[in-house]
């Protein structure tokens, strides 16, 4: 039965075999979702493994031809996944702990790419140009699976304000010391060495990389004028997907990446407008994207590359590489974070138990090691890819439980409680969030009502103001 499903799947039309293939991509990594929610793992975890399940390794359910002909899809991914983190850059939120949260993540940023680059290049004596770049991809931090168990346990506290602002930042960086890091390995590749290379390759693809960043914001302030707060939400949703689109696809002419400049257009946005509902458009417009762009990555992740070695790793199996690499990120990220709270004279229960909340990575790193498999190509972009990916299920799945210790350790919520539990609302607190959300609800009512089709013999604008006031006023 599964071998004449396979057959026709395989021996379909083109059209038919794209449409069958991620439908199935999108039924089966939503399937598996069901499973790791009893685990309490994160739908990063079961989209992997579902592209592993039904790659050429295990079910072989999807043709080579989908995934040859689907290359676009990281750089679109992506573009969503950096549009979204730039609506955390609010200048008026950053300028009060703004400081130490920025010291504390690029310490813990830079030292885990420090600890993977002396591992990878002086230890194991590897590619100048892979080090250079797997050295990068060990800053990223995926944040889905630590706000997920906060949300769980309902921690709350200096330690997980400092922890939802470092990891809000942790991935500029990353975008930045990838963007570095990939401008250096073309550089070196180019004069044939691993040491000397000429000054001029790099400084180009820097300024090819401001050149974008600069060109994103300028978008960001087309945007305001394009989407004003009168246009409908499916113009609004449609002409934001038409920019970044159109901004991706100009960046893959030039050879840039995109993620600078789709991260600066949403922090210039959010910044002149304030405007937090077009990212919920966008995020819950995304999710399917981003669920086939990872099942995507299980069904290209190479299986027998594990046990052999590649000719940027030396005579190093991609196993050895891959445990060293997960091993040496983790230390890398709680001495980076401990050296940074230290040097803020952050509170001791922050210092210690920071860095156990910022070992899970997946999205960013992901998206990240496609696009550099994509570039650097041939064994290295392979070998690449497969560390991220085998590196990646295995973040994920200690991720939700290191950081359930950390905020146990740090006392941020009541261990004894249950993981549904949350913090208790005095009277006060909780009637003033009663009132706030009947205020918001009446103000949505009012928004979806359409002006032009009431009269003004029976609706005075005037009239909600006794009911605002009365809302307003101090009980």
């Amino acid at each position: 039965m599964l071998d004449w499903f396979v057959d026709f799947i395989h021996n379909g039309s083109p059209a038919a075999v794209g449409i069958i293939t991620i439908a199935l991509m999108l039924i089966c990594g939503f399937a598996l979702t069901r499973l790791t929610r009893l685990l309490k793992l994160p739908n990063v975890t079961a989209y992997i493994i579902t592209g592993i399940l039904i790659g050429p390794y295990c079910l072989n359910l999807v043709p080579s031809a989908v995934t040859d002909n689907t290359g676009f899809l990281p750089d679109i991914a992506l573009a969503f996944i950096a549009f979204s983190t730039g609506q955390f850059f609010r200048l008026n939120a950053l300028k009060g702990n703004g400081m130490k949260v920025l010291i504390i993540t690029i310490l813990e940023a830079c030292v885990a790419s420090v600890f993977v680059f002396i591992a990878t290049y002086y230890i194991l004596r590897m590619d100048f140009a892979f080090s250079c770049v797997l050295a990068a991809l060990a800053s990223a931090t995926a944040p889905a699976s630590t706000m997920m168990t906060i949300r769980q346990t309902g921690a709350k506290g200096d330690f997980v304000n400092t922890l939802l602002q470092v990891v809000a930042l942790d991935d500029v960086v990353g975008l930045l010391a990838y963007s570095i890091a990939i401008s250096i390995a073309l550089a070196t590749s180019i004069s044939g060495t691993g040491s000397g290379f000429d000054i001029k390759n790099v400084i180009f693809p820097l300024l090819i990389n401001l050149a974008s960043i600069i060109t994103g914001a300028l978008l960001g302030v087309v945007m305001k004028f394009l989407i004003p707060e009168k246009r409908s939400k499916d113009n609004k949703l449609i002409l934001s997907v038409a920019i970044l689109l159109g901004f991706c696809g100009i960046c893959q002419i030039l050879g840039v990446s995109p993620l600078l400049g789709c991260m600066f257009m949403s922090t210039v946005y959010i910044n002149i407008t304030d405007d937090d509902n077009l990212f919920k458009q966008l995020n819950s417009f995304s999710p399917p994207i981003l669920l086939l762009f990872f099942v995507r990555s299980g069904v290209c992740f190479d299986l027998g590359a594990l046990t052999g070695s590649h000719a940027s790793s030396g005579s190093v199996s991609l196993l050895m590489l891959g445990v060293v690499y997960f091993l040496i990120r983790i230390l890398g990220k709680y001495v980076g974070a401990f050296l940074g709270c230290f040097i803020t004279h952050k509170d001791k229960l922050v210092r210690n138990y920071l860095g156990l909340a910022l070992i899970p990575q997946a999205g960013v790193a992901i998206g990240l090691a496609e696009l550099g498999a994509r570039t650097l190509g041939g064994e290295t972009g392979s070998a690449l890819r497969t560390v991220i990916l085998a590196s990646s299920v295995l973040y994920e799945l200690i991720g939700p439980a290191s950081a359930k210790i950390s905020l146990s350790l740090s006392h941020s919520y009541d261990n004894t409680a249950t993981d549904d539990a949350k913090p208790k609302l005095n009277p006060k607190d909780e009637e003033k969030l009663m009132v706030n959300l009947l205020i918001e609800r009446i103000r949505e009512i009012q928004s979806e009502i359409p002006q032009h089709e009431l009269q003004p013999a029976f609706y005075d604008s005037q009239a909600t103001q006794p009911i605002q006031r009365h809302l307003h006023s101090p009980r």
